[in-house]
């Protein structure tokens, strides 16, 4: 195992670990279009329009890029090895 394979696994294992805790940090999506459908209740709150600067809005983006972080170590620590074969 090359020293390129060791140090991706390290970020794999630190990259899953991160995005474990960040779904768990998250709040539950509630199924609130259902019920916003009966009632009329629409989005223009304060926390509505605010929604994109929210302790939510900040962990899902977080989690977004820490998923892309981990798709692209994936496929590099699988890839790399296929070109340094001698």
């Amino acid at each position: 195992m090359g020293i390129v394979e060791t140090i991706g696994g390290a970020v794999l294992l630190v990259a899953c670990i991160a995005i474990i805790i960040l779904c768990l940090a998250q709040e539950s999506k509630s199924q609130d279009s259902m019920t916003s459908a009966f009632t009329g209740a629409s989005s223009d709150s304060f926390y509505g329009k605010n929604e994109g600067r929210s302790r939510e809005a900040v962990l899902a983006k977080i989690t977004k890029t820490t998923g892309i972080i981990l798709f692209i170590v994936t496929l590099a620590v699988n890839i790399i090895p296929i070109f340094t074969e001698k």
